[in-house]
């Protein structure tokens, strides 16, 4: 007796199909699962057995041999338990229904429920494309799979319920699907609160309107925490696509919420400097998203900056520009995406009041150059802004006047990305900071005294080709933010006076 059942795995962020082969035959009983299986899809056939005895169906006393096909591929978890117990039902002629057009997932416990998995959504849009017309996936799970329009999803809480609905005697009812509410980002702390800071307010919706990554440096108790928490109530709202992409990294950490398992704020991750770099890149044996990843299409913020590890930093070089991470195993290799805006925030010496108006710094020449040091060059200039927080003065944290806040920001923040939109319709370029090198000339077009102002700057600062690309792309993101279409010198001068930084705490280390 033989039976096919359609089910589906993932390789990182990728889905692919996997058929349920079974096989019964006479002779010496025998269950064996083959098809390059894991330790935890071999475990399954224990499950498997005793979730049947739970349902009152007995196991074959037989030779039952399941195929995971492509035998080829690497099959991991318990994402097919679902589709193992069913082939072996189907085949020992219990179940007669055709269910070529449906897939199944989930993992199988030993009493017969059906419990979470992690990965739903992007194996749930693979079906889709795959042209299935149905998934059964566990209950706890259907609210995530019904994001996916087109398929029709079932919630399954355990194998007599699934037996029932294919016998055709109690029906599960299909899944409604999700319809998400997108949001700013209301629930974080609001500009209103910060006394004071105008220029680093101002930097940080530069930053916000064109996906800049920003550097915030200054003594302690400044702000520079207070402002980076405060940067995801400026961002622009999430696209759907953005939604999806956010939410299948989300879906393979075991990361959604079961009541809205659609990721529509965008991320904001703060992981503390003790970090490894697998935690930060991802890594593991079998390679899951990190932190860099987690944060994509959002922020991810680095407090303390300096006290990071160096080479967990210097990890951060290529993912920042290529926009993913590649991760390499013996099991094969990863990508997982990380459009991220970085943001950074560190003391300018170990003591934190270099540069203090009324503070002394104590700390040595070598011990400044040390600690300043942990921030190569090549890291600095993927900043595209550097912001310099100053202490705030008395009379603005006691005064009483309004601060503006961060719905008013926002709204033109909004509008430069709209205008952005525009720009890059037909290009795979969502904001000003991913515009590629050979683009720069294209789309940051500039006036006479512009040219002749990043050329002066160009020579006397003896900036890197990096650092001058970046200038023009703030210089563009200023430009957006005023409506003007033409680079003016007065955007060049701002854009410029966001990369003093480097040399005003690193010339001389």
């Amino acid at each position: 007796m033989f039976a096919k059942i359609n089910s589906l795995g993932l390789f990182g962020l990728n889905a692919f199909a996997v058929e349920a082969e079974t096989d019964i035959s006479k002779g010496q009983p025998l269950f064996e699962i083959i098809g390059l299986p894991d330790l935890v899809v071999k475990e399954s056939r224990e499950r498997i057995k005793s979730a049947m005895r739970s349902s009152d169906i007995a196991f074959p006393v037989a030779r039952v041999t399941v195929n995971l096909a492509p035998a080829d591929t690497k099959k991991c978890g318990s994402v097919h338990d679902l589709a193992v117990l069913v082939s072996i039902i189907k085949a020992m002629g219990i179940i007669n229904c055709n269910l070529d057009d449906s897939c199944f997932i989930g993992e199988v416990s030993l009493s017969g429920a059906v419990r979470r998995i992690n990965g739903v959504l992007p194996m749930t849009i693979l079906a889709h494309q795959k042209g299935f017309k149905s998934i059964y996936v566990p209950a706890d799970n259907a609210f995530e799979a019904s994001v996916c329009d087109g398929i029709d999803v079932y919630g399954v809480s355990s194998v007599n319920q699934l037996l029932c609905h294919l016998y055709g005697k109690e029906h599960i009812a299909k899944q409604k699907r999700y319809m998400p509410e997108y949001s700013f980002g209301e629930n974080f702390p609001d500009f209103c609160d910060v006394k004071g800071q105008y220029n680093a307010k101002h930097a940080l919706e530069v930053a916000a309107a064109g996906g800049h990554n920003a550097l915030l440096i200054g003594s302690p108790g400044c702000g520079k925490s207070m402002l980076a928490k405060r940067v995801p109530s400026i961002l622009p709202k999430m696209t759907f696509e953005e939604s999806i992409q956010t939410t299948n990294i989300y879906s393979i950490s075991g990361l959604t919420d079961s009541e809205k398992p659609l990721v529509t704020v965008r991320p904001f991750r703060a992981p503390h400097h003790t970090i490894s770099s697998a935690g930060l890149a991802g890594g593991g044996a079998v390679p899951h998203p990190g932190e860099i990843s987690l944060a994509h299409n959002g922020v991810l913020f680095l407090d303390e900056l300096a006290e990071f590890d160096r080479r967990t930093l210097e990890i951060l070089r290529q993912p920042i520009e290529d926009r993913q991470v590649t991760i390499s195993r013996v099991s094969g290799t990863f990508t997982y995406p990380c459009s991220i805006m970085l943001i950074g925030a560190m003391n300018p010496c170990p003591c934190g009041f270099f540069g203090h108006p009324k503070h002394k710094c104590t700390c040595t020449k070598s011990a400044m150059s040390k600690y300043l040091a942990k921030i190569s060059g090549p890291m600095l200039d993927r900043f595209d802004l550097h912001i310099e927080v100053a202490p705030v003065e008395f009379e603005s944290l006691s005064s009483s006047s309004n601060e503006e806040c961060s719905a008013a920001i926002r709204e033109r923040v909004q509008k430069a990305r709209e205008i952005q939109n525009r720009r890059f319709k037909n290009l795979d370029i969502s904001c000003n900071a991913e515009i590629p090198p050979s683009k720069i000339n294209e789309f940051c077009e500039m006036d006479s005294q512009a040219v002749q102002t990043i050329k002066t700057i160009f020579d006397r600062l003896g900036l890197s080709v990096r650092a001058y690309d970046r200038i023009l792309k703030v210089a563009r993101t200023i430009a957006d933010i005023e409506g003007k279409e033409i680079i003016g010198r007065n955007h060049i001068v701002q854009a410029s006076q966001f990369r003093t930084l480097d040399r005003k705490y690193w010339q001389n280390i």
